[in-house]
């Protein structure tokens, strides 16, 4: 662990052009599938990104970090794999989907390189530890929402795009709801398991392999010695 009590900036490019790119996804995917779709966990880590370059807060970068370094390393995986014609999960077959179109797929080929862009910030800004249990606090809501509010897997649509079964809350098939358990018994499932099997683990790899932000009110100010002192250690 290395903790650094001030952060390095964010070059100037990369907020603008990270800005951009959202600018330009944002409006297209409230278009094409809804306000609604951003309540996906790597939609809110997007967000929280933007929050992180221009307000330069490590808080940010480190809850997005916490929450989806894993998950999307598993979309690498398996884009990588459906590559060379061996896919792991299956997760990233609408990329290869001709009847997406390119634009479509391009924009979503943010989940690639979010989570690298996101261990950059958390290298520059430093990471806070706070971050494990503010993105478990935000998951535990956003699976709430999407479990009581938002369409379940399998459900009617109003319109072929609408995002339903968000953040898998009734089972990890979009079509049907999962028939190993009882729903409520699923969504206590993602409650535990989330935070144990993903966050813990990436909160522990960052605050031992990145540098550490101290926020201020835990630093120890420095006291400077009185000359009293000072003359009584010279004798």
């Amino acid at each position: 662990m290395n903790d650094q009590s001030s952060s390095q900036p964010i070059p100037l490019w990369i907020k603008l052009a990270f800005t951009a790119f959202v600018a330009v996804l944002t409006p297209y995917y409230w278009r094409e599938y809804g306000p609604t779709n951003f309540l996906y966990f790597c939609d809110v880590a997007l967000f929280l990104a933007v929050a992180a370059v221009w307000t330069q807060r490590p808080i940010f970068a480190s809850m997005a970090a916490v929450g989806i370094t894993i998950p999307q390393l598993l979309w690498q995986v398996d884009f990588v794999g459906q590559l060379f014609g061996v896919p792991a999960t299956g997760m990233t077959d609408y990329m290869f989907d001709p009847g997406i179109s390119l634009f479509a797929r391009g924009l979503s080929f943010f989940h690639f390189w979010l989570p690298i862009l996101l261990l950059y910030l958390v290298w520059r800004l430093g990471y806070d530890r706070r971050a494990l249990l503010a993105w478990t606090g935000t998951a535990w809501l956003l699976l709430l929402i999407c479990y009581f509010l938002m369409p379940p897997a399998g459900a009617t649509l109003d319109f072929p795009n609408q995002p339903h079964n968000i953040n898998y809350v009734y089972g990890m098939d979009d079509t049907q709801p999962q028939q190993w358990m009882p729903p409520p018994a699923w969504l206590g499932m993602l409650f535990i398991g989330l935070p144990a099997l993903l966050y813990y683990p990436t909160h522990l790899a960052l605050k031992t392999f990145l540098p550490n932000h101290l926020p201020s009110k835990s630093r120890k100010p420095t006291v400077a010695p009185s000359p009293n002192a000072a003359l009584s250690n010279a004798s």
